[in-house]
């Protein structure tokens, strides 16, 4: 069966986003913010689930079309051909979203969406009421500037949750993003890749996983795989050419606090991870670390002054890390905050600054990768 599938991501990953869909091999039809529109099939969805590692969730996309009214919003819904996907045991539960459209209210364009679905169900399979007991096919719609999109979510926990991290700290970075982040420092082996405020150790354990080609969805369900439509066997597949791809290469990676505690937890999530072997946990203030005479880049992800630590602790931090990394060149650094005057507590201009999110706060990765002059000589970056 022949499927059009919107992989959704955080704001500034679309472009990461599209490339792992190329290079699964599948066709890129649109971006927008915040998502990613390719076409598959069922093996698709399975690949998909567990090999994006920039995805928030996969979607199915069922139908578009343009709704001002009401009367238009449950025309377009009625028209689509939900008996394909969904049976008449299963429950299909309808959520989503509208943006600068006509039809504003939430609550109503869930009630005429599920009024219309009902009424298709009906007419195709004879019955009034469902019970929904079955499967459960979670129907998402999407209205922007008016064109209303439907889909069935097939991700179900989205996909920055791989399971290694039961626990973290009180400011955890999205897996997702960090995964972002690393691929942006241009992992490689030889050098060494350092977190010298590894919290709860998502920067590492990410890096490790990237480097070792472990795929992050391997390890954990989807809804998807309770979906008649799509053979078991897909997802099973999935799961042992994750396996056949997973490699040991040249690639250490440091995972450093001044917590002991959190220490102990990134130590415990990358055991999870299954990438303790790379990972190597200890206790150090981020302003002592040294040079052993490795290549290294260093990335990282400090408090913002909000969560952890005041707004005054982090600036002092920052020029703190800043005099201290210098002294680290030509390691090169990437580091990722939501202080909207980094640069100037930190004491030098990013080569190149990148907008990203994490989660809905906005946040700025700094990335240093040339020898530098001092801030007041220096031009700003692009942002």
């Amino acid at each position: 069966m022949k499927l059009k599938l919107v992989a959704t991501c955080l704001f500034g990953l679309e472009r990461l986003l599209g490339e792992e869909i190329e290079a699964l091999g599948y066709e890129r039809i649109s971006t927008i913010d915040g998502r990613v529109t390719f076409l598959g099939d069922e093996e698709a969805v399975a690949l998909s689930n567990v090999f994006l590692r920039f995805a928030e969730r996969v979607y199915i996309e069922v139908g578009s079309f343009r709704a001002e009214t009401f009367t238009e919003l449950f025309d377009g819904v009625y028209s689509l051909p939900w008996d394909d996907f969904i049976g008449k045991l299963d429950a299909f539960p309808v959520k989503g979203h509208s943006i600068k459209s006509k039809l504003y209210s939430i609550p109503d364009c869930q009630s005429i969406i599920k009024r219309a679905v009902v009424k298709r169900m009906s007419d195709r399979y004879g019955i009034l009421t469902f019970p929904e007991e079955g499967v459960k096919y979670q129907i998402e719609f999407f209205i922007l500037n008016d064109m209303a999109t439907l889909m069935i979510d097939t991700s179900g926990t989205p996909l920055h949750k791989r399971g290694y991290r039961r626990e973290a700290n009180l400011a955890p970075i999205r897996e997702t993003l960090a995964a972002a982040i690393v691929k942006l420092s241009r992992p490689r082996e030889g050098v060494l890749h350092w977190d010298p405020m590894c919290g709860s150790g998502t920067i590492a354990i990410e890096a490790a996983m990237m480097m070792r080609n472990i795929a992050p969805g391997k390890s954990r369900g989807f809804a998807s795989e309770e979906f008649s439509f799509i053979p078991k066997a897909h997802f099973r597949n999935a799961r042992e050419e994750a396996l056949d791809g997973e490699c040991k290469p040249d690639f250490q990676v440091y995972a450093s606090d001044i917590d002991e505690s959190c220490v102990a937890l990134c130590e415990a999530n990358a055991r999870r991870a299954g990438v303790l072997g790379t990972v190597r946990t200890f206790v150090q203030d981020a302003r002592r670390i040294r040079k052993d005479g490795a290549r290294a880049t260093i990335v990282t992800n400090p408090p913002y002054g909000e969560r952890l630590m005041s707004r005054g602790e982090a600036e002092m931090l920052y020029r703190e890390i800043g005099r201290h990394f210098r002294s680290l060149e030509p390691w090169q650094s990437y580091i990722i905050t939501s202080h909207p005057e980094f640069e100037r507590f930190y004491g030098k201009r990013a080569d190149k600054v990148r907008k990203l999110y994490n989660g809905m706060i906005p946040c700025y990765l700094y990335q240093y990768f040339k020898n530098q002059t001092n801030i007041k000589n220096k031009p700003q970056g692009d942002i």
